[in-house]
């Protein structure tokens, strides 16, 4: 199934003369001459082009005024999506599972099973149980059990089972974990910018702050028992890059890429992180566009969550998320700095939701 972003309106608009189920769930059909929003594979007879308009969410749809359509329920979950969150409870439940026994519990082939779950959470079962695993072991260690207690009541047999399933995917050791990330050093600088101070820290593997406005008690709240140390030569070309990925974005799109970056997060945090990275520059998606680029358009409240807990402004471009109906949403640091952001990367627009944006010198 195409991604959201992916799917052109022509797209849309085939898809519902074909009445593909493929797209249930990537958008809805908004009719306004009947004041209706349906399922792509509604079956209902097609309106006419002219009175469409397609939205990522049930929840958009209702915003514009619409209501769902009785005959396909688009605003009900499918019997597909019902089978999805039971093979999750049950692997929230019991640990990892067989294709073959999840596909028992359903009603599935293993086969269609498989690609229905990918397509709805963006992980097969597999890949979705380690991640959970992943997440049981880092919560465990940060609330200060011991690596045995937390691998083994994550579901790991033992540590060499757990070091070679995981390969680092933790970015840090276990017992780096329980100590609270204690013994890691931190190097930091404020540079002065075109809007305003920017702290920008960086271990040994990648940058792992960027924030604006903020200075070394932030950057301790954020890392309380981390070594906090001023950067030196070391960091010079690091932070150089940095700074004109924020000043100069549009000749700098290639090099802002390939800034490494030392962050963590949970699984699902990881994923809209990296959707977040996929957004060409110049262009800004919404959050039920990025939920449905995820394969979940009724995630839009877990997507802002995420938005919300990165710690690397601009290098994860956080700041092309907009809300559905054409305002600016939020930002830590400011809807001005937003607005300005997006502008220096050409989307031109006059913000209903933001002050005067940021002057510059250029």
């Amino acid at each position: 199934m195409k991604h959201f972003e992916n799917i052109s309106d022509d797209d849309r608009w085939q898809s519902v003369l074909a009445k593909d189920r493929r797209f249930d769930g990537a958008f809805v059909t908004g009719v306004h001459s009947t004041g209706i929003y349906c399922r792509p594979s509604c079956p209902a007879r097609a309106p006419l082009r002219k009175n469409v308009r397609f939205y990522a969410t049930p929840a958009d749809a209702v915003a514009a005024g619409l209501r769902p359509c009785k005959r396909c329920s688009p605003d009900a979950q499918s019997a597909e999506e019902a089978c999805v969150l039971a093979a999750i409870a049950a692997i929230r439940e019991g640990g990892a599972m067989t294709l073959e026994a999840l596909a028992d519990l359903t009603g599935y082939t293993p086969t269609h099973f498989q690609r229905l779950f990918k397509r709805s959470v963006g992980l097969s079962p597999a890949a979705f149980a380690r991640a959970l695993r992943d997440e049981r072991v880092r919560e465990a260690l940060s609330g200060g059990l011991t690596v045995t207690k937390a691998l083994s009541g994550a579901g790991y047999a033992g540590s060499k089972q757990f070091y070679a399933e995981t390969k680092g995917r933790l970015g840090m050791a276990p017992s780096e974990w329980s100590k609270g990330g204690a013994g890691r050093v931190v190097h930091w600088a404020v540079l002065e910018t075109s809007l305003g101070p920017m702290l920008v820290a960086a271990t040994d593997k990648g940058v792992c702050c960027l924030a604006f406005g903020e200075g070394e008690a932030e950057l301790r709240a954020r890392f309380p028992r981390a070594e906090l140390v001023a950067a030196g030569e070391d960091f010079r070309d690091l932070f150089a890059a940095v700074l004109a990925a924020v000043e100069q974005p549009g000749a700098n799109i290639s090099g802002s890429a390939a800034i490494p970056l030392d962050v963590k997060g949970t699984a699902f945090q990881q994923r809209v992180w990296e959707e977040l990275r996929r957004i060409p520059h110049g262009e800004t998606r919404s959050y039920g566009e990025l939920a449905a680029a995820l394969g979940n358009p009724k995630a839009s409240r877990a997507v802002g969550g995420a938005n919300g807990a990165n710690n690397v402004a601009v290098l994860i471009p956080c700041h092309r998320v907009i809300a559905s109906e054409g305002t600016l949403g939020g930002y830590a640091y400011g809807l001005d700095i937003k607005a300005e952001l997006l502008r220096r990367e050409g989307v031109w627009r006059d913000w209903p939701d933001a002050g005067t944006a940021l002057q510059t010198n250029e």
